[in-house]
């Protein structure tokens, strides 16, 4: 996958269309990531011990990586990302500006 944890991500089809946020965890085998912010479903949870409360909260949930674009933190735009070798070390890169990608 090209899309790393603490990555900015652009949704660019879905519901969410348009959001950014940065991705909190990915899923490589089912080549999926959450991003904060995008696929927000509320989960009723129901009090574990005695004194704890229970309701409805907001929980991201996991969106296909194809939905999504990385962001340039350079250029400001989604891109898709390239690779260079720079000193025996394979580092990501923007393809629209070649900026190096963390």
């Amino acid at each position: 996958m090209k899309i790393k944890k603490g990555d900015t991500v652009i949704v660019l089809s879905g519901n969410d269309k348009g959001k950014k946020g940065e991705v909190l965890e990915i899923m490589p085998k089912a080549e999926k990531v959450i991003v904060k912010g995008v696929n927000v479903r509320k989960k009723h949870v129901k009090p574990k011990k005695q004194g704890e409360e229970g309701g409805i909260i907001s929980v991201e949930c996991a969106i296909h990586n194809s939905k999504l674009s990385v962001v340039c933190p350079k250029c400001n735009k989604p891109t898709r990302i390239g690779y260079e070798i720079d000193k025996d070390e394979k580092v990501r890169v923007c393809r629209k500006c070649g900026a190096k990608l963390k």
